[in-house]
């Protein structure tokens, strides 16, 4: 049972600046898949701010109970309880959302397991869902920072299969699976929105 409250400085420092954009992506009553919820701040965050969407916490088998201290702190209604999702598993827990945010997460999957991640949105989406994916990528095989080069090279000294993933691929692999990029939008820290919307 986890009862020390986790803390991440990232999300302290990002939530708000993410939470501009979902106030306008996000501005009708959905239902909204976070996939990698981790500590939980962004979670509690978003949902007390966006009271009409309902939030749905989710994490890889073993982890998806790390965000309870905050869950279980703030006590929202509109923020359920957590899944596990494995994306590599055909069926998710999830059947049908009306939009999915993650933030984080593509750098720390393996390649099979991003082209995963898409194919679960874009099966349980129905056109016109928004999928926002916060995180660092690359552009034309370029870093956009040195501080993001060092980083990659910190991911992929790693064994897993991380880096961060370039936009070009990840565009191919939208169209693969009826996404297209609608926005890109900067955030702090050499980081970036990206909005998918579901074709």
């Amino acid at each position: 049972m986890y009862t020390e409250k986790p803390f991440s400085q990232a999300c302290e420092n990002n939530k708000q600046p993410i939470l501009e954009v979902l106030r306008t992506v996000l501005d009708q009553p959905a239902l909204v898949l976070e996939i990698g919820t981790g500590t939980g701040q962004h979670a509690v965050h978003f949902a007390s701010n966006l009271p009409h969407l309902t939030w749905q916490p989710t994490d890889v088998p073993g982890s998806e109970k790390v965000c309870l201290p905050w869950l279980h702190e703030y006590a929202l209604a509109n923020v359920l309880a957590p899944l596990a999702l494995d994306v590599t598993r055909e069926n998710w827990p999830v059947k049908k959302v009306d939009a999915v945010f993650s933030a984080n997460t593509a750098h720390i999957m393996a390649w099979s397991e991003v082209e995963e991640m898409f194919r679960g949105v874009a099966a349980i989406t129905s056109a016109g869902a928004s999928f926002c994916l916060y995180g660092p990528f690359n552009y034309s095989g370029r870093y956009t920072s040195d501080s993001n080069r060092r980083f990659d090279e910190s991911l992929r000294a790693q064994p897993g299969q991380m880096g961060i993933r370039d936009l070009d691929d990840l565009r191919a692999l939208a169209d693969r699976t009826a996404l297209s990029l609608e926005s890109d939008m900067p955030m702090p820290a050499n980081n970036r929105l990206l909005l998918w919307r579901r074709q």
